[in-house]
């Protein structure tokens, strides 16, 4: 009888609860207890810039060194347990089912309401919305599926797999590391928070790779590995060094143009989404969240570590 191997039960069980859980409750996710001493570190320091590069450093090794320390212990306990502790690990730094929902909800509310689609799309971006017309609104929820994939699935699923390589834990550890520090650059990374300027540059950094193997498993999932080709003429307009990668490949899969007003247009010689264009798009970020899994679970079958856990 065939044993799983451990990493691959934790990649799986993080698909079984993002698949029926969604989400953890607000009050008990790992990331917004994260994000709560994080919060206490946004305000005026002498040094911001010094004081922003330790906290990028001492606040991600604190929470991998914490959460991967709880793993170990679990896998001393029972493999099972550990298997337990860490798939639910794995899956507070994923989400792939809440990301659809709420892309694919602003896409229906574009239809019925449009100002109740105003209100909703601001939970995937940042930027003003009482002047989107429907079909800005669309792409803005296109862009943030696009964007998200990578930064809040195929991010820490990367990390995981490196990981993975040497030990259960380490993958665990360096999942947590990698989330924290993204959850560090949502908070801190704006120029007008000095503070965050290191996290913000960290984050860039270890997204660097995997914003581009999201390029790459979008046109791969779409049957149309020419359009990470295509994307390549606008994956430099967005300011991020990463983002465009993503946006401008389900652009050019979607043969569809997103606009953020005033930052970029990516496929200028498309048109904005469509509802059902926008659906499909995302049906496709949808379908290459759970490839990914799929995919994480297969690298990590057979580890290179010699601890099994």
């Amino acid at each position: 009888m065939a044993v799983v191997p451990p990493a691959t039960g934790v990649v799986a069980l993080a698909l079984v609860f993002d698949i029926l859980v969604s989400e953890f409750p607000r009050g008990f996710h790992p990331v917004a207890l994260f994000g709560r001493v994080v919060g206490h570190c946004d305000r005026n320091w002498t040094y911001p810039v010094t004081t922003g590069i330790v906290l990028a450093l001492v606040l991600p090794l604190t929470a991998a060194a914490v959460v991967g320390s709880l793993t170990a212990v679990a896998f001393s306990i029972q493999p099972v347990v550990g298997v337990c502790v860490a798939g639910v690990a794995l899956f507070s730094t994923v989400s792939l089912r809440m990301l659809f929902g709420a892309a694919t909800g602003v896409i229906g509310l574009t239809e019925s309401d449009v100002s109740q689609a105003k209100t909703a799309v601001r939970a995937l971006v940042g930027r003003e919305t009482d002047g989107l017309s429907p079909r800005k609104l669309r792409s803005a929820a296109v862009e943030s599926a696009a964007e998200n994939l990578a930064d809040g699935l195929v991010g820490p699923l990367f990390a995981f797999g490196i990981g993975a390589q040497l030990s259960v834990v380490v993958g665990i550890a360096a999942a947590t590391a990698l989330k924290a520090v993204n959850t560090m650059d949502s908070m801190l990374g704006y120029r007008s928070k000095p503070v965050g300027k290191a996290s913000a540059r960290l984050d860039d950094l270890l997204l660097w790779v995997p914003a581009r193997v999201t390029a790459l498993l979008l046109a791969v999932v779409s049957l149309n590995p020419r359009s990470l080709w295509a994307a390549r003429k606008w994956v430099t307009e967005p300011s991020s060094p990463n983002s465009g990668w993503p946006m401008a490949t389900i652009a050019t899969v979607g043969r569809i143009q997103l606009d953020k007003p005033g930052a970029y247009t990516l496929n200028p010689d498309g048109d904005l989404p469509s509802v059902a264009e926008a659906r499909r798009c995302v049906r496709i970020v949808g379908v290459t969240g759970v490839f990914t899994f799929i995919l994480t679970g297969v690298a990590v079958s057979v580890p290179m570590g010699v601890v099994p856990w």
